[in-house]
């Protein structure tokens, strides 16, 4: 009588052996997520998502945002705010930042937790693009000073959780809340030098 070893059944082989056979396709799918695990800390899947949607989020801020606009050169401004040229030279490091940050907390959280903070991310996000709209295409410093102060808090909250999770994570993201609070001044300063602007 002949007899099967457990090693070639294809039901007894080990997790490890079962991918082995994925084929070529597979292995370097999978090599590419460790790649990208091993530099960002997060996985290659996640990371796209994340780096998509702060795209997206650059993208609708800098279409809203007109520094040439006669309304814009025309504001009173502090003696201290950077050249315009500075501000995408700066969100362009800190977008990637907040989708490294962002990544790593989703990889690290499961189930109802993971939709929860996946969900603040969002909408930290909306109202990350919203103070360009409500500064510049609703040509409101007041609105925006409003906008950007909840973004604030948002920012603080996303901080917070993404360093219970992943200190490295809460790290990332401390140059994005930093950067706005210094922009907070900044509107706050142009809204004092303006008093008759909405």
């Amino acid at each position: 009588m002949k007899t099967t070893s457990p090693t070639t059944s294809p039901l007894a082989r080990t997790a490890p052996e079962r991918r082995a056979g994925d084929g070529a396709p597979g292995r370097a799918r999978r090599r590419t997520e460790e790649i990208v695990r091993t530099r960002a800390g997060a996985r290659a899947r996640t990371l796209a998502r994340t780096l998509l949607a702060v795209s997206a989020t650059a993208a609708v801020g800098s279409l809203a945002t007109r520094p040439a606009s006669l309304w814009y050169r025309r504001l009173r401004k502090p003696s201290w705010q950077p050249p315009p040229q500075t501000f995408g030279l700066v969100w362009t490091p800190l977008y990637g930042l907040i989708a490294v940050g962002a990544a790593r907390v989703l990889d690290r959280r499961e189930g109802d937790e993971r939709t929860a903070f996946a969900a603040r991310f969002a909408a930290n996000l909306v109202l990350n693009a919203g103070w360009s709209l409500a500064f510049f295409r609703g040509r409101s410093p007041r609105l925006a000073l409003a906008e950007i102060t909840a973004l604030n808090a948002s920012n603080a909250d996303l901080i917070r959780r993404a360093w219970a999770t992943d200190r490295t994570a809460g790290a990332v993201l401390l140059p994005y809340g930093a950067w706005t609070l210094f922009a907070t001044a900044l509107n706050t300063a142009i809204v004092r030098l303006n008093p008759a602007e909405g």
